[in-house]
């Protein structure tokens, strides 16, 4: 079997890779029957030469390859037909700028699987970069406080060559006595709390933090049970939370009176109501200042009505002005402060890159070796010019109606 790891040309460039140089030597020497080619890129964290030294051949043309392994979405004319590519297509939401790239993936027969897709027989996710993004979304929340304070300077993660260079940047920080809410109990929100924790943040239990003020810097961690509720129920009903969230009710306000900072990492689709309006932002009682929207869903349809749109690595905040509900200048006077980055984790791609492999070679890897795998079938969105069933709802978006 032959794999291909792909230069990435999506525009903003990503420096991410599926795997890295030491990774490629040692599927290789693990698995004789496996040969692995990689094209070359000026962009990537790791260099051609990182590559070579590790035996791991350069290859412009992968033609020859059976699967290809990239990170993010592909321009439809590059792909090659019939082979099965590996990337985050972004279409299974039916994402308008990515219907060109399933269409083109029906066309040229090509057995697309999604890493988002690749999931355990409990739909749990096998292989993401959501702990980085939030790693790196709750080191953003940090350098924010010490850039609307005054308090202290940090580098941003993506001047730093790699998390254990980010981490000597700690010893700046001075925290003032604040409160930080932590929306979710996932892989991105567990990467947030892991730095919190890191830099010795208390944590306190929601009813605590609404209700009292503490002596030093704290965060709580909410989970959907925390920030919503349905009339008549007087417990929590995950399952029924997850079939029809469109019947349930925020309970996040005391959060807005109460919290200074919000890391926002929880996963959210238009059926679910928003945490706050930007009415109740409007209101004088009004508290939180800073948002870190690692989740970066873009208003009219978004969790967090203040992220109006992305921001970017090498311009990572803007400020929202709740009155006039109009973007301005980071930092100013009454300003909510945003970053709403959307790939995160290529701010510290050297260690995403690692983690994402490691997962590759001892969860993925194996599912290659299986003929009929239950997993890759379930993630395969397209297969042979058909959408493979699981997927049939893309139909109309696939097809430009």
């Amino acid at each position: 079997m032959k794999i291909g790891i792909l230069d990435e040309t999506r525009e903003p460039q990503d420096n991410r890779v599926p795997l890295t140089p030491s990774q490629c030597a040692i599927l290789k020497e693990e698995n004789p029957d496996f040969e692995v080619y990689v094209q070359s890129s000026k962009h990537r964290c790791y260099s051609d030469d990182e590559y070579r030294y590790q035996g791991v051949e350069l290859k412009e043309d992968l033609e020859d390859c059976d699967i290809l392994l990239g990170v993010k979405e592909i321009k439809p004319q590059l792909l090659i037909p019939e082979k099965t590519y590996f990337i985050f297509s972004h279409t299974i939401k039916k994402q308008p700028a990515n219907q060109p790239l399933l269409h083109a993936v029906l066309e040229k027969k090509i057995r697309l699987i999604d890493w988002e897709t690749l999931t355990d027989d409990k739909y749990k996710r096998l292989i993401a970069f959501g702990r980085w993004a939030g790693i790196v979304g709750a080191y953003h929340a940090i350098r924010m406080i010490g850039l609307k304070t005054g308090a202290f300077h940090i580098k941003q993660m993506s001047e730093c060559h790699n998390f254990a260079e980010a981490q000597r940047e700690f010893a700046k920080v001075k925290l003032p006595k604040l409160k930080i809410v932590l929306t979710g109990t996932g892989r991105v929100s567990k990467g947030a709390a892991f730095l919190l924790d890191l830099l010795g943040i208390k944590k306190v239990s929601g009813y605590n933090f609404c209700y009292n003020e503490f002596d030093e810097v704290v965060y709580t961690q909410l989970s959907s049970g925390d920030m919503y509720y349905r009339e008549g129920f007087e417990k929590f009903n995950a399952d029924d939370y997850h079939a029809q969230p469109e019947e349930y009710q925020s309970n996040f306000y005391p959060f807005c009176k109460s919290a200074d900072v919000m890391i926002n990492g929880i996963y959210w689709d238009a059926r679910i109501p928003v945490f706050f309006t930007t009415e109740q932002m409007k209101e004088k009682d009004f508290r939180i200042g800073i948002i870190s929207d690692i989740s970066c869903d873009i208003a009219p349809h978004a969790s967090v009505p203040s992220t109006l749109k992305p921001s970017d690595i090498s311009n990572p905040y803007y400020g929202y002005e709740p009155q006039t509900r109009q973007i301005i200048d980071a930092f100013s006077t009454g300003s909510v402060d945003v970053m709403a980055i959307d790939n995160l984790p290529n701010e510290l791609p050297r260690d995403a890159s690692e983690d994402f492999g490691n997962i590759f070679m001892s969860r993925i890897l194996p599912e290659l070796k299986k003929p009929g795998s239950k997993v890759l079938y379930k993630a395969t969105i397209a297969s042979e010019g058909r959408l493979n069933e699981p997927y049939l709802y893309l139909h109309d978006y696939a097809m430009g109606h």
